[in-house]
């Protein structure tokens, strides 16, 4: 019987975990969810035989060690900045290990080791970085294999409300780590662009859009990623001339998240030590100049030919002029700013959350010498707030390839992401019976 350690057991993991569970019978495996809140460790289980919930603090270093002894593969579903460790244990003592995350210098240095071990350290194998590498691979190993040659690739995704659940101007709720959309973007971003290299900093990031439509779900503000040009190797386009990875919102959404920039409300560099005296209002007036005007017009001034009605509308949605309290009593300003979007940016009950991917190609074949241009469009609703489209594209494609690996359905060690046919082709196609399925479409 093969042991599986889920570590961690956030809202991410509740399709993973239900998968595994659900499969543990017949490939006899015994899941092991470890989490610090062991309640939610147990509910994630909800009392399966094949299941037991423990509660682990992992910077204890001895327990960690312990219970990764104990297993024979671990999946660690925590924040990218702790799998460090857990990787070093797993290959110390022989495990094979999974993340969502993207591949980190921790982790590249442990690939000659887990090489030598025969043990696959899986990486970026969620939603995106995970379901994009996937479908992007299949795509090009096809163009590939007819002899032609990929010259362009952009590829946008987005963890977003669904429409029947949108009930703000920002078409915004969190179904992920709300602290990464806080401080999403931060340092520069670089993309190719018709083989120059172009550089976005953190301030004008959501300044330089672009709108993409995919349908029927319609069209999104398209903002680039940090590092579009390390997957020119991992695709392997070394030919390519446009090369460009991108974050997808609502129409408006950018322009408004700008003036959070702007303002210096997503700054987690600093600390506000009296946070609990002020008001959001006079959180604002103090990042402005003194005048006798209000905040609201001072806060136009600031933004100049940028403000609009929309910006308006979206920053009231949040009473940012109205005098609300700070219900904590320090924090930086990004952590405020958390503080107040995850009260009103929360799924309720009901509602349903959705992804959207689109992949955009040009190429050309031996046959002709024209571009050809291609379309991959992805779009999946949750069902409600607990099994949301973003767990299901991020736990599923980890669990599909873990048990793939398991089952001896690929041999491959050290350091991997899922762009080798032998990971994405089984994946893909078990993703299709979940619907998960991408369009592809030939466009002018």
């Amino acid at each position: 019987m093969k042991k599986i350690l889920v570590i961690g057991a956030g809202r991410s993991a509740t399709s993973l975990i239900d998968y595994l569970l659900k499969n543990s019978s017949a490939y006899l495996w015994q899941i092991t969810v470890a989490d610090v809140d062991k309640a939610l460790a147990e509910q994630k289980i909800n009392g399966h035989a094949n299941g037991t919930a423990i509660s682990i603090n992992i910077k204890e270093d001895e327990t960690r060690r312990a219970v990764i002894q104990l297993h024979d593969f671990v999946i660690s579903m925590l924040p990218a900045f702790m799998h460090g460790d857990i990787a070093r244990d797993c290959v110390e003592f022989g495990k094979h290990m999974a993340t969502a995350s993207y591949v980190s210098a921790e982790m590249k240095a442990l690939n000659i080791e887990a090489k030598q071990k025969k043990l696959l350290l899986l990486n970026e194998c969620g939603l995106d970085p995970g379901i994009d590498h996937a479908s992007a691979m299949k795509v090009i190993d096809e163009i590939k294999h007819q002899g032609g040659e990929v010259t362009s690739f952009k590829s946008f995704c987005g963890g977003l409300v669904a429409p029947e659940s949108n009930d703000n101007p920002w078409g915004y709720k969190f179904s992920w780590a709300p602290r990464n959309v806080i401080l999403a973007g931060q340092g520069t971003a670089q993309y190719l662009q018709d083989g120059i290299m172009k550089f976005i900093p953190y301030n004008r990031l959501f300044t330089q859009t672009d709108v993409i439509e995919i349908v029927p779900y319609g069209k999104f503000d398209a903002y680039a990623n940090r590092d579009s040009i390390s997957y020119i190797d991992a695709y392997g386009l070394y030919s390519i001339s446009t090369m460009l990875r991108g974050t997808l919102r609502q129409q408006n959404y950018c322009k408004a998240w700008n003036v959070f920039i702007k303002l210096g409300l997503t700054d987690d560099s600093s600390k506000i030590t009296h946070a609990g005296e002020l008001t959001y209002t006079s959180l604002i007036d103090a990042f402005l100049p003194n005048t006798k005007k209000t905040v609201k017009e001072k806060l136009k001034h600031l933004m100049k030919d940028e403000w609009d009605k929309d910006i308006e509308k979206m920053l009231d949605s949040l009473e940012l002029f109205d005098d609300k309290k700070i219900t904590i009593q320090e924090g930086s300003p990004a952590i405020l700013l958390q503080h107040l979007l995850e009260e009103k940016w929360k799924l309720k009950e009901n509602d349903k959350d959705m992804i959207v991917m689109q992949h955009q190609f040009e190429y050309r074949l031996p046959s002709g010498p024209d571009i050809q241009k291609l379309n991959s469009s992805l779009g999946v609703v949750g069902r409600d707030q607990h099994h949301t489209a973003m767990a299901l594209t991020v736990g599923l494609p980890l669990a599909i390839t873990v048990k793939n690996f398991l089952n001896g359905e690929f041999e491959l060690y050290g350091v991997q992401i899922p762009t080798k046919k032998e990971i994405y082709e089984p994946l893909l196609k078990e993703l299709e019976e979940h619907n998960i399925r991408f369009h592809e479409e030939h466009v002018q």
